[in-house]
């Protein structure tokens, strides 16, 4: 009768503590029959079966119910990052979703893990005990592996409908609709995280906890469940598939981040090389970094605030993924635009430009990959391909109108009246002598932005121009006198560029 109410129990999907009350009394009533010597031989071996086959029940209702569980949890994210005791000092921002998948699983395990305790004694009296214990230990370490496995495609389809709904909203504003659709923001839970970019962060963060943390924790706790039938580099095997299945899902959603920010920063790169009200054929002389130049790094300064406070282990990849990016439109702008607004770049231009590049090479160069490299290269070289040409045209036209703003083409100029050539050597040796005249004193004077990047990598990855730039922010903010510093000088700001170019 026992047996067949759990089996009723089963078919219902019902999981009550009774059951676990009633496996526990049969387990006592095995233990009392057998220090009896008159209990019938047939009576003993009716309980260890009934009590095997209950528990066999039970547990696969305890997985069942981590199952359904999990996915009852993951429908509602509330976007609430916990604080770092909650999640025990990990540099993972996470929310509370994780946590919560980690109480499911180990209130079931522990469950499980005392009913394979009592399991593993009544094996060791008969072999048709053990054969089954061992498929109830298989049944546990697949239900184990799958909850992980279901409970990633639950994020997934978070990160995907976050993506879904930012292509929505931008399909709006590109179909001329100002006015987005209103959220709920009374359903949401004080310190909720509402930023469509930064919630896309919480998920990067959930992800890479289960796949740096949660999956080994949980499964070196619970392994000795079943891992008695299996040796020791196939429970290994297990948790790297579990990180490989998370790595992967990783990726997509760092790269559905990765493009809403390439958005942005390709919006700010634009700015800075086409629409900062500069032609590149007739440009002023070189007096230090543009304000376009600054603002296009704050774009990078707020992605790696932002990044650094909700993925700091993503960081480094992150910023590596952005400043290729970022390279790379500035050559695509160059190539879209070289019959257009970069149809001539003179020597000033030319100057102009490798001292911007230069600048952001330098403050940016832990984030540098070996690709962003490379095309930082050749964006360098097909500049100084058009400025040879635009510079060698102009110096040999000699009935144009000459400029009143006097600068390097018009001792480029001179030069050539002269019988000298102008060459690329010529221009490369112009633009170091800039370089070395200014750089450093831009560093200087835009230091809280080397400061950014600076404060979250080693010291020695950082080059020495930047670190004597970051070296001179740290002595005035260590200074009694930092009050002042911070009241008469906006350094880095749009604001104060313009004062120090007037």
């Amino acid at each position: 009768m026992v047996h067949n109410t759990f089996r009723d129990l089963e078919e219902s999907n019902i999981l009550q503590p009774y059951m676990m009350d009633a496996i526990k009394e049969i387990t006592k009533a095995c233990q009392a029959f057998e220090v009896k010597e008159s209990a019938p031989p047939i009576a003993v071996l009716a309980l260890r079966s009934l009590h095997s086959e209950l528990a066999k029940i039970y547990i696969l209702r305890l997985c069942s119910w981590m199952r359904s569980t999990t996915e009852e949890i993951s429908k509602d994210e509330i976007w609430v990052p916990v604080s770092i005791l909650e999640r025990n000092k990990s540099p993972y921002s996470i929310s509370y979703l994780p946590l919560a998948f980690r109480s499911v699983m180990i209130s079931a395990m522990d469950q499980i893990n005392l009913l394979i305790q009592s399991l593993r004694s009544e094996a060791l009296k008969s072999e048709d005990m053990f054969m089954h214990l061992q498929e109830i230990q298989e049944s546990i370490r697949l239900a184990f592996l799958n909850c992980f496995l279901h409970f990633s495609g639950h994020l997934e389809n978070i990160g995907g409908e976050l993506a879904q709904t930012r292509s929505n909203k931008e399909n709006l504003l590109q179909n001329g609709y100002s006015h987005e659709p209103t959220e709920k923001t009374s359903e949401l839970l004080p310190g909720s995280v509402v930023d469509p970019h930064q919630q896309l962060l919480i998920v990067l963060s959930n992800i890479g906890y289960c796949k740096d943390e949660l999956c080994s924790e949980l499964y070196n706790k619970y392994r000795h469940n079943w891992l008695q039938s299996r040796d020791r580099e196939e429970g290994d095997s297990d948790i790297r598939d579990l990180a490989v299945c998370f790595s992967g899902l990783e990726e997509k959603v760092l790269e559905q981040y990765t493009f809403a920010k390439a958005n942005l920063i390709r919006s700010a790169a634009v700015n800075y090389l086409l629409d900062a009200g500069i032609q590149w054929g007739s440009a002023p002389a070189v007096k230090g970094v543009r304000d376009a130049a600054v603002e296009l790094l704050h774009t990078l300064v707020a992605v790696h605030a932002e990044v650094f406070a909700g993925a700091k282990p993503l960081l480094d990849k992150t910023l590596g993924i952005l400043v290729e990016g970022l390279i790379d439109t500035f050559l695509s702008l160059f190539h879209e635009n070289k019959t257009k607004d970069l149809r001539s770049l003179d020597a000033n231009g030319f100057c102009q430009l490798m001292l911007e590049l230069e600048y952001f090479e330098t403050i940016l160069h832990p984030y540098l990959t070996q690709d962003a490299s490379e095309s930082l290269k050749s964006l360098q070289g097909v500049l100084l391909e058009k400025a040879t040409e635009s510079v060698t045209e102009s110096v040999e036209n000699q009935g144009h109108q000459r400029r009143s703003t006097r600068g390097s083409e018009d001792a480029l100029a001179e030069e050539r009246q002269q019988g000298m050539s102008v060459s690329p050597d010529d221009l490369i040796a112009l633009a170091q002598q800039f370089s070395s005249e200014l750089l450093q004193a831009e560093l200087e004077r835009t230091r809280i932005n080397t400061a950014c990047f600076a404060e979250s990598i080693p010291l020695d990855m950082v080059p020495e121009p930047a670190k004597a730039a970051y070296a001179s922010f740290r002595g005035s903010m260590d200074s009694p006198s930092r009050s002042s510093f911070r009241g008469t000088q906006a350094v880095g700001s749009p604001s104060y560029s313009r004062q120090r170019r007037r």
